[in-house]
């Protein structure tokens, strides 16, 4: 054998050695794939020709106490594209979009998602209701473009628009609650989402009859409150009209049950639109039944009468000397009119609404005595209506007390409150002396459709039964023709009530602003047997406003509604006549 022959044969044999090292490579590569790893490449396979997608549990309902939906959830869907199929006719889909959505979409905006390069999935909205979405895909497809897309959705809706929306809150993109109920009963109202898994034909097309999977989605709970919707939507309307009238920053009008602290309206002007997505600031989203602090006036002299009262230190007809003035370190004191020595009974203190009057009884008690009864009453603590954001007011510890602390804090100077807080407290008086936590919500539907009620504190007493009935009688000269408010009264019915009007805190410097005033009108009806409380708080009105003059005649048209709504007949008895001299 030649040399040639011998070479020859050697590369013959190297190479088959090599192509037979290569299919050994390919054999054993070949065993593992479909012996060892053939059920992880199986499920590379199925997942390549899957789609899952998420399946949008609703959220649950607010519900007014008649089963009335003020807060619901609606179909709604998401506009998505993968851009591989829309960058070529981009102008044309997105001129498309802004036809049928309007300003709720950016043309140059969509253009650029639509070409976004590397990408086969964009958002290009969220949040369409069903129908516009559906309309917008048809047009779309009929124009012969393809590459838009759609995902369910639940979009949350208010039906009223503005109404009790400082109550009910709203929902950010996420779907979650921000504020009011909607923030306080999140977890409730939220469900749980569900997916559905289906598979794929190379193109991207859904497999008929193929294998899928479905998890069920969990529906949120309902929430239902203690709100009338009609009572609520008058109340609504009322109050903007006076914040306008009286050229007010904002206000406040709040009715509760006095015998369940349930409150069934609560309206805030200037407010919001969540349906619309109108007036969405900081001004006009907090809500300020809980989170505005003030102070309250005159409408806290019924507390230190009742304190006072409780302890056997006055009655009704009670005489009080009232001086024409004092100074009391060195801080000058008077009523809002002119006068020399009166000779009042503490029924007459309170109807014409005299800080020097209330001083002077006030003086009957210490400062820790004070303190303690203004505590009872649910002052200096969280009133307990279970709402995001409330504030505990303001209520200084009695040992750093003045003497000017004690006088001016007699009749509501010197003291801050919430409203929430001073409803409370003027409704233990309404309900014989027995205090309860003010509520919004009354139960939570269960996934069964049955309703579980929230429980509430018990009441309990702050001062006695013949107390509260004194001071409610001291109330009802207040709305008498002679009273400081008038126009409170309610042809038919008994109605007990006071006056507010304090001055405004400089939030900057902490001092008093002359001639800025909040001004209220707290009463309840009928005074011989409470159903209702309202309270009617102003701020900044024009300056000559008071509260009987501005807020009074609010309280008369909202507690009217509200008798009527329920259906309180008036009890055919006559105000007891007390007299207001001596």
């Amino acid at each position: 054998m030649t040399a040639r022959e011998r070479a020859s044969r050697r590369r013959l044999r190297f190479c088959l050695a090599v192509v037979v090292g290569v299919f050994g490579i390919f054999a054993v590569r070949l065993f593992q794939i479909q012996g060892l790893d053939a059920s992880a490449y199986a499920a590379k396979a199925v997942e390549a020709g899957t789609n899952t997608s998420t399946v949008p549990a609703p959220r649950g309902q607010i519900l007014d106490r008649n089963g009335v939906a003020l807060a619901a959830s609606v179909d709604g869907l998401t506009l998505t594209a993968d851009p591989t199929m829309t960058a070529a006719n981009a102008p044309q889909i997105a001129r498309l979009l802004v036809e049928e959505l309007g300003d709720k979409i950016d043309y140059f905006e969509t253009i650029d998602k639509l070409r976004t390069a590397n990408s086969h999935f964009v958002y290009l909205k969220r949040d369409v209701p069903a129908w516009t979405a559906t309309k917008t895909l048809t047009a779309i497809k009929d124009a012969g473009y393809t590459g838009v897309f759609s995902e369910k959705e639940s979009l949350r809706t208010y039906p009223g628009g503005k109404l009790a929306a400082n109550l009910l809150g709203y929902t950010n993109a996420t779907g979650k609650g921000v504020s009011g109920i909607e923030q306080q009963y999140n977890d409730v109202l939220t469900g749980t989402d569900g997916s559905s898994t289906f598979e794929l034909s190379p193109t991207g097309q859904r497999i008929p009859m193929a294998d899928s999977t479905v998890t069920e989605m969990v529906p949120g709970r309902d929430v239902t409150t203690t709100i009338d919707r009609d009572l609520q939507w008058y109340a609504d309307q009322r109050l903007v009209d006076a914040v306008r009238d009286s050229s007010s920053d904002w206000g406040l009008a709040i009715t509760m049950d006095v015998k369940t602290c349930q409150i069934v309206q609560m309206s805030q002007a200037p407010t919001f639109n969540a349906d619309a997505g109108t007036g969405m600031n900081d001004f006009n989203t907090v809500s300020r039944a809980v989170s505005n602090v003030y102070e309250p006036g005159s409408v806290l002299k019924t507390v230190t009468m009742a304190a006072l009262a409780d302890q056997g230190k006055i009655a009704a007809d009670s005489p009080i000397v009232v001086p024409s003035g004092v100074t009391i370190d060195k801080f000058k004191i008077g009523d809002y009119w002119d006068h020399g020595v009166l000779h009042l009974t503490a029924a007459g203190v309170i109807a014409k609404s005299s800080n020097l009057g209330t001083l002077v009884a006030a003086q009957k008690m210490s400062d820790e005595t004070m303190h303690r009864y203004l505590r009872k009453f649910g002052f200096g603590e969280k009133s307990g209506v279970g709402l995001p954001g409330e504030s505990r007011g303001i209520l200084a510890d009695p040992s750093k007390w003045t003497k000017s602390n004690h006088a001016t804090i007699s009749f509501g100077q010197g003291i801050a409150v919430t409203a929430t807080q001073m409803m409370r407290a003027v409704g233990a008086i309404a309900n014989d002396g027995k205090i309860c936590n003010p509520s919004v919500v009354s139960g939570i539907v269960d996934e069964d459709g049955k309703k579980k009620s929230v429980e509430t504190p018990a009441a309990h007493r702050v001062v006695s039964k013949k107390a509260a009935a004194s001071v409610t009688r001291m109330m009802e000269a207040v709305t008498a023709p002679d009273g400081t408010a008038p126009a409170a009264a309610i042809k038919g019915y008994r109605v007990a009530g006071k006056t507010g009007t304090a001055w405004r805190v400089d939030p900057v410097t902490g001092r008093y602003i002359r001639g800025q005033n909040v001004v209220s009108f707290m009463g309840f009806a009928p005074a011989d047997n409470p159903r209702f409380l309202t309270y009617i708080v102003l701020d900044r009105p024009y300056s000559s406003a008071g509260g009987g003059s501005t807020a009074a005649p609010v309280f008369h048209d909202v507690m009217s509604m509200a008798l009527e709504r329920f259906g309180v007949a008036p009890t055919g008895s006559k105000s007891p006549k007390v007299p207001q001299t001596w």
